[in-house]
C-alpha cells in the first residue's frame, strides 16, 4: 500500500484543514448578519482551535473468540455488541445467529470502542487455525489504530450594542459537527454553519465522549467571554443579560450562587464561566484556577457545575457522572494532545500523553435543579462539555492570557502573558 503524503502536524492541521474545505451548510440562521453589524457597537472576529485527542481507555482493544463448529462464541472489549455481531459475521460471511457476543466489562471506551477491528481479526484468525484465540493491541497500536477524537476549527464573529446586548453571532464549525450548538443565547441576527469533507484527516477519527460539543463550546464560550471583557460587563452579568432561556438562567444562577461568584479573589487566581447543552441537559460550569506567571503552568483549583437534568433520578450516580466528566475536561483542557507528522504517530503511549492525575485533580461540587415533575435527561457527558472554555476564561480572568487552543499549554500560556 502507499501512505497518504500529507505535509502536516499537530500545528499546521489546522490551516490545512480550512484550506481544504470549502462547502458549507448552515445549521441555524436568523435575522440579517450585515444588519446586526450595522447595529454594533463592537464587533470582534477569533479563530479557536482544538487538535486531536485519544481515548486513552486503562484497557486496550481486546478479543477472545473460539469455534464450536460453525457457531462463534466472543468476549469483547466493545460498547456495540450488536454492531460487532453484525460486523463479525459479514466479515466472516455468516449469519448472525451464529454469532454470539458475551458482553464484559470494557476497561474504559468514551466512544473510541465502537469500531471493532480487534474482534474481526481475532475471529479471522480463530477461523484459519480452528483455535481459541485472544488478542489485545499494545499500547502502541492502541494509539495507533485509535479513532481519534477529529481537529477542529471554529470562526467566530459577533457585535455587541451600547447596552452590552449582543447584536450578531456568524459561528462557522471545521470538523466538530453541530451537537449542542442551537443558541441559547438571545441573537436575532445569527448563522452557525458547518464545514465537513470525507477523507481529509491524515488518520481515523470517531466520536470522543459529548462528540464535538467539547470544541464547539470552547469556541463559543470563549468568544462570549471575549465580548464580556470588550463591552466592560462582568461576564456572569453578560450572559444573563443575553440569555433567552430561562431554564439556562437558572442553571447559571445556582451555579454562581453555589460558587460564590461575587467573592473577592486571590492574587493570581482567576475564575472562568462556560455555559452548554447536551443531552437533553443544560450545564453551568465555573472553574478556579491559579496560573503562574513565571512558568505558565495553570492548576485548576476547584469547578461548580450546575445542571438542569430534569428530574434526577439516582443523585449519586448523577454526581459521579459529572465529577468524571469534569476531571476527564481538565485533561483536554490542559493536557491531552497528538503530536504527528502526516501520517506517523508521535505520541504512542502514556509517557507523551498526559491527562489528569489525582494531583491535578481539583475540588468539584455539583449541584442539581430540582425538577421531580420532568422527564429525566442525559448526565453521562453533558459536564465535559463546558470544561475547557470556563478553564480558558479562568486563566485569562487570572493573568490576560487570551489562548485560543486546546490544550491550554504552560507554552501558550506564556505566549499568551507575552
Amino acid at each position: 500500500w502507499k501512505s497518504p503524503d500529507l505535509k502536516v502536524d499537530q500545528d499546521t492541521i489546522f490551516a490545512y484543514l480550512e484550506d481544504q474545505i470549502k462547502e458549507s451548510k448552515v445549521f441555524e440562521e436568523g435575522g440579517s448578519l450585515k444588519n446586526g453589524k450595522a447595529n454594533s457597537k463592537i464587533y470582534l472576529e477569533g479563530k479557536y482551535v482544538d487538535g486531536y485527542k485519544a481515548h486513552a481507555c486503562m484497557e486496550t482493544h481486546a478479543a477472545t473468540c473460539y469455534f464450536e463448529g460453525d457457531k462463534l462464541t466472543m468476549w469483547v472489549s466493545t460498547q456495540t455488541p450488536f454492531g460487532t455481531r453484525s460486523q463479525v459475521a459479514k466479515e466472516l460471511n455468516m449469519p448472525e445467529e451464529k454469532v454470539h457476543v458475551k458482553q464484559i466489562f470494557l476497561g474504559g471506551g468514551f466512544g473510541g470502542k465502537g469500531f471493532n477491528s480487534q474482534a474481526v481479526e481475532a475471529a479471522l484468525i480463530a477461523k484459519k487455525i480452528g483455535k481459541p484465540v485472544q488478542l489485545a493491541f499494545t499500547r502502541k497500536e492502541e494509539f495507533f489504530y485509535n479513532l481519534f477524537r477529529t481537529a477542529a476549527l471554529i470562526n467566530v464573529g459577533a457585535g455587541v450594542d451600547e447596552k452590552g446586548k449582543l447584536t450578531a453571532w456568524d459561528f462557522d464549525i471545521y470538523c466538530a459537527g453541530t451537537r449542542g450548538t442551537n443558541l441559547f443565547y438571545d441573537i436575532s441576527n445569527n448563522r452557525t454553519r458547518m464545514f465537513n469533507k470525507d477523507g481529509v484527516h491524515p488518520f481515523g477519527t470517531g466520536a470522543w465522549r459529548a462528540p464535538g460539543n467539547n470544541t464547539t463550546t470552547f469556541a463559543r464560550e470563549s468568544h462570549i467571554d471575549v465580548m464580556a471583557h470588550a463591552a466592560g460587563i462582568d461576564p456572569y452579568e453578560f450572559r444573563m443579560n443575553n440569555l433567552k432561556d430561562q431554564n439556562m438562567v437558572a442553571t447559571l444562577k445556582l451555579a454562581a450562587e453555589t460558587f460564590g461568584w461575587k467573592n473577592e479573589k486571590k492574587s493570581g487566581r482567576g475564575f472562568g464561566i462556560a455555559l452548554g447543552q447536551d443531552a437533553g441537559t443544560l450545564v453551568a460550569l465555573i472553574s478556579e484556577v491559579e496560573v503562574n506567571k513565571q512558568t505558565g503552568e495553570v492548576k485548576v483549583i476547584r469547578v461548580v457545575c450546575a445542571q438542569d437534568m430534569g428530574q434526577v433520578v439516582n443523585p449519586h450516580g448523577a454526581t459521579i457522572q459529572t465529577e468524571g466528566g469534569i476531571t476527564m475536561g481538565i485533561g483536554y483542557a490542559l493536557f491531552e494532545e497528538i503530536e504527528f507528522e502526516g501520517g506517523m504517530m508521535k505520541t504512542n503511549n502514556f509517557n507523551n500523553y498526559k491527562f489528569t492525575r489525582f494531583s491535578k485533580t481539583p475540588q468539584i461540587t455539583c449541584a442539581f435543579i430540582d425538577k421531580m415533575d420532568a422527564k429525566p435527561q442525559g448526565g453521562g457527558e453533558p459536564a465535559i462539555i463546558c470544561v475547557g472554555a470556563s478553564v480558558a476564561n479562568a486563566v485569562f480572568d487570572a493573568c490576560g492570557a487570551r489562548v485560543n487552543r486546546l490544550p491550554i499549554t504552560p507554552q501558550r500560556v506564556m505566549a499568551g502573558i507575552n
